[in-house]
């Protein structure tokens, strides 16, 4: 076909669809003509004229198309594929699984220790063992089977992962095993752990993104010096305090087998409950059987208070277009435990409020029908985020609003979140109350599709309450949560002292006492003050 016989082709192809969709255009009958059998079928009524001139067939998107075969969909039958099986070995050990994906999961707590010591370890895991020469064998390993390897932690567990074939599963969990009871720690493998520390304490401090750092400062205030109040991240000052013996004092305290978790998905219970006996059961730690005499058992103490820190955010970021330097602010006040009745009322609270950033996109699924999108962001052009948190911790919980603006617009962007926060406690209508219902249900449903989310919610689950709720079991909690529940915990909430993280340029910012008489007001406003000068 030559250019020229491709181009009229086109133009012969646009101009079908063009008399197609726009007969009140061209409405001569050689232009009938060309709309064919479909403008037979449903006639010229069967369009919709518009002022523009326009118009496209209106036709039900309720109503089947004419010649395509019937759909079949996939059908459930019953959940006992899904629930998830859970066996206690002799020693302690909780072993989990759900048949449905391919994924390995071992998930060990922890708790108050030296600050930053499990950052440490996370840096150092699936490093050499003692069946494993170095990561380098350990990948070599996984790679046989299809696998990959991960650690992370959070500020109540940590968790080492491994996604192989089903058919590897006495190797990944020999490895799992090996490399939870028996890393060497060699000196190399701890000086490369404390570069990597170094390195990321850096990154933290330099990246456009505070959250992470507001993360931190939020959970130091509100937790002060206790339990999740500690920095998840090593201080620097820690880093080379953190040796061989340090190590092995926390792995014997809390890598205990009555503080593990060994959860499988898409494996037959009855062989990940006979691979733990093989490789978990009888297996001596490096670090000795000795009893643990100093595990930290101290419940959550939240305490509100205020974390500043003066930083210059002109120059985080370069080049021709650079974000503008603006002041961010975190406010929290404490919720509940995840293990609590009202964390539901709670999420869906959190929902409900929502938010982002002044530029995101989308529509009622992204959160543009959220609060602090329509009270805060569309009313307020000046503010460039309004985005509320929710974490929640094994006795303890904090919700949290983040804002950020212009520094000389901190103290009207302070008064704003203090008044969305008193007007959470008014009744939540009807459909405002559904929809957050609707969207929190969505992103559970959507979360469980992944892989990673399906086995990390068994462990965690499994882990803190010794059994896991399924996924149709919290949706109808969801489903139950009424505009009194809302109001309940909302007003429960606001009796807390509130807890403070502002970074940036700080000179327009509030007064600790003024933030919390805002909170502790009918209409969350500041108190005023007079100056002279400014």
């Amino acid at each position: 076909m030559t250019n020229k016989v491709l181009k009229y082709w086109r133009r012969r192809q646009y101009n079908y669809y063009y008399y197609y969709y726009y007969p009140s255009i061209h409405p001569s009958s050689s232009a009938l003509s060309k709309v064919g059998s479909r403008g037979q079928q449903y006639g010229i009524a069967a369009y919709r004229k518009y002022s523009s001139g326009g118009g496209y067939p209106n036709i039900s998107l309720s109503t089947p198309l004419p010649g395509i075969p019937k759909p079949l969909f996939a059908s459930v039958d019953g959940q006992e594929k899904y629930e998830t099986k859970i066996t206690t070995l002799e020693n302690g050990l909780k072993v989990a699984s759900q048949n449905k994906f391919v994924w390995i999961l071992s998930l060990s707590s922890f708790s108050k220790y030296p600050s930053g010591i499990a950052h440490f370890l996370e840096k150092l895991a699936f490093s050499s063992t003692a069946q494993y020469g170095s990561k380098d064998e350990i990948l070599l390993t996984l790679e046989k089977h299809g696998g990959i390897c991960d650690c992370q932690t959070s500020r109540d567990t940590t968790m080492y992962a491994v996604s192989a074939e089903v058919k590897g599963l006495d190797t990944v969990v020999s490895l799992l095993s090996d490399a939870v009871l028996q890393p060497r720690l060699l000196d190399e493998e701890l000086e490369m752990t404390r570069m990597a520390v170094r390195f990321e304490l850096e990154d933290l401090n330099m990246r456009p993104d505070p959250e992470p750092l507001l993360t931190e400062m939020i959970h130091a205030a509100a937790y002060r010096g206790n339990t999740v109040g500690l920095p998840r991240f090593c201080p620097a000052e820690n880093v080379d305090k953190i040796d061989k013996n340090v190590l092995h004092s926390y792995l014997r305290n809390y890598y205990r087998p009555e503080r593990m978790v060994l959860a499988g998905v898409g494996i037959e219970h009855e062989q990940l409950v006979e691979s733990a006996r093989k490789y978990l059961l009888d297996v001596k730690p490096v670090w000795g059987t000795s009893s643990a005499p100093n595990v930290d058992l101290s419940v959550a103490q939240y305490t509100g208070g205020i974390v500043k820190m003066e930083k210059d955010m002109s120059d985080v970021s370069l080049g021709p277009t650079p974000i503008p330097e603006l002041t961010h602010i975190m406010i929290g006040l404490e919720s509940c435990s995840y293990l609590e009745d009202d964390f539901i009322p709670f999420a869906v609270l959190n929902m409900m409020m929502g938010g982002g950033g002044s530029f995101s996109a989308g529509g009622p699924g992204k959160g543009m029908f959220t609060r602090l999108y329509l009270n805060v962001l569309n009313r307020h052009h000046w503010m460039y985020n309004a985005t509320s948190y929710h974490h929640s911790y094994e006795d303890s919980g904090l919700l949290c609003i983040h804002a950020s603006a212009d520094p000389r617009q901190v103290r009207e962007m302070v008064e704003i979140i203090t008044r969305e926060f008193i007007q959470m406690g008014g009744s939540a209508g009807e459909m405002e109350l559904e929809r957050a219902k609707t969207q929190l249900k969505s992103m559970l449903m959507m979360n469980l599709e992944s892989r990673p989310v399906i086995f990390e919610d068994v462990g965690r689950q499994v882990l803190s309450t010794g059994k896991r709720k399924l996924p149709h079991e919290l949706c109808h909690l969801i489903s139950s949560v009424t505009a009194g529940d809302i109001k309940r915990v909302t007003t429960k909430m606001l009796r807390s002292k509130p807890a403070v993280a502002a970074l940036g340029d700080l000179m327009e910012l509030p007064s600790y006492e003024h933030i919390q008489a805002a909170l502790s007001s009918k209409d969350g406003r500041l108190p005023r003050t007079y100056r002279l000068f400014r």
